[in-house]
């Protein structure tokens, strides 16, 4: 199985677990250079940077010029593109018109991928959206879920391979809140349904739970850690992940 990881551009690398690929973020209201500057550092210290590129965060062309430029510029070969937030701040809307400027030339590119559906788009549309971005895509990566199931019947539909999400150890209480965010209605009602308890809410939930009923069916996960670093990083060693 091969993990990556996800973190934010002031994280301290120093933090970071032995994992080779670590996903950069690009936040609503964030500068891409703070993203590009952090994708720099990680490829001085041996790591696959793999920064966010959210269509409905990036102002305009002469910025998606720029950013990508400045990514390869530094050694960055792969690229994360998603829609990102809900309301766009300049030109762009989707991924898809990203991906069709033909600025990721030469990089590997990962799409977002929602098992579950998503609360901005219809299913219909989602899957539209899926087959339209699939021709510039090597990989998928998914929304975090709980539930099996969802991911299970996502995967056996696709042409490329998955990147599954998942969170590292966190209490139920705090995958509940993260999971009402995202909008993963079958993963609320998984946890809901299976963790009833008071006492099983407060305990974090192990992520091998998740990993043991779908890795016949991908060999590549990728983390949420949700500031929770320190936690996915011992969650990683005691189980020789790393």
């Amino acid at each position: 199985m091969k993990f990556s990881l996800e973190i934010g551009p002031k994280t301290e690398i120093d933090t970071l677990p032995a994992l080779k690929d670590v996903y950069i973020t690009f936040l609503p209201g964030g500068d891409y250079k703070e993203t590009t500057k952090k994708a720099e550092e990680l490829v001085k210290k041996g790591f696959n940077p793999i920064p966010h590129f959210p269509a409905r965060s990036i102002v305009s062309d002469a910025d998606l010029k720029d950013y990508t430029s400045m990514c390869k510029d530094v050694g960055v070969r792969q690229a994360l593109v998603i829609g990102g937030s809900r309301e766009p701040v300049g030109k762009f809307d989707s991924s898809i018109q990203l991906l069709e400027t033909g600025y990721f030339e030469t990089m590997k590119i990962g799409i977002a991928g929602h098992p579950e559906g998503s609360p901005d788009i219809s299913d219909s549309d989602l899957e539209k959206a899926m087959n339209d971005k699939k021709p510039y895509a090597d990989y998928i990566v998914t929304q975090w879920l709980l539930d099996p199931q969802p991911i299970v019947d996502f995967i056996s539909k696709q042409t490329i391979p998955v990147h599954v999400g998942i969170t590292g150890p966190l209490k139920i209480t705090s995958l509940i809140k993260f999971a009402n965010i995202v909008g993963a209605k079958n993963s609320i009602n998984f946890l809901k349904s299976n963790f009833s308890k008071a006492l099983d809410l407060m305990k974090p939930k192990d992520p091998n739970d998740l990993i043991g009923k779908i890795k016949s069916h991908t060999d590549f996960f990728h983390i949420y850690t949700f500031g929770g670093l320190k936690e996915t990083n011992k969650w990683l060693m005691e189980n020789k992940y790393v």
